[in-house]
């Protein structure tokens, strides 16, 4: 009975999650783990990354997975500007940054790539987005991933930024104070202050 009670209890997790439960929400909910494999031998679940289990129906959400195999990044750079709107190219490879210092190693074999901040700057803008699934992520906000994609060092194709300013200016949800101030804290201020001039 009390398995019965179980699997439903993990159905109802599955249902509320778009099709998905990790192997650490079941332990939450006080269920043994052994409940997971049981389903995925009766082939009501199959193991979609590690520690994270689907409904054979559910899409496979690479971004979903990365962040719960990648805690501790947050999407950034042109994976970003594409979950916020500010770009129509559907990346090929995932941008996450981490805190400076942080193993991130078995990345690359993700289809991902790592970047990395000082640990001051690092929960700058993090917000909670969702994919294009409906599983929620952690990215950096709109202000700053532009003052990202203008830093020095960045690969960020020039069209690319080009693109996303101008979306950002037309937009009528920017913050143009939070955008100078995140500049001015990135050390980018003059950058985006000239795309702003032209722009607005």
């Amino acid at each position: 009975m009390n398995r019965l009670n179980n699997n439903d209890m993990i159905e109802t997790m599955i249902n509320s999650n778009n099709g998905f439960v990790t192997a650490a929400q079941v332990t939450a909910a006080g269920i043994q783990r052994r409940t997971l494999g049981e389903l995925v031998k009766a082939k009501r679940l199959y193991r979609a990354g590690r520690g994270i289990y689907a409904r054979p129906d559910a899409w496979e959400d690479e971004m979903y997975f990365l962040q719960y195999r990648f805690a501790k990044g947050v999407f950034s750079n042109e994976t970003a500007l594409y979950l916020h709107g500010l770009s129509d190219r559907t990346p090929h490879t995932y941008t996450l940054t981490f805190p400076h210092g942080y193993n991130a190693a078995g990345l690359k074999k993700q289809n991902a790539k790592a970047k990395f901040a000082q640990p001051e700057i690092f929960d700058l803008g993090i917000t909670e987005v969702k994919t294009p699934f409906g599983n929620p992520i952690r990215a950096y906000d709109v202000e700053r991933t532009l003052c990202d994609i203008v830093k020095g060092n960045n690969s960020c194709d020039i069209q690319l930024v080009n693109q996303a300013m101008k979306a950002y200016a037309a937009s009528k949800e920017k913050d143009i104070a939070k955008l100078v101030a995140f500049a001015e804290r990135l050390h980018v201020k003059p950058k985006i202050l000239r795309y702003m001039e032209v722009l607005l």
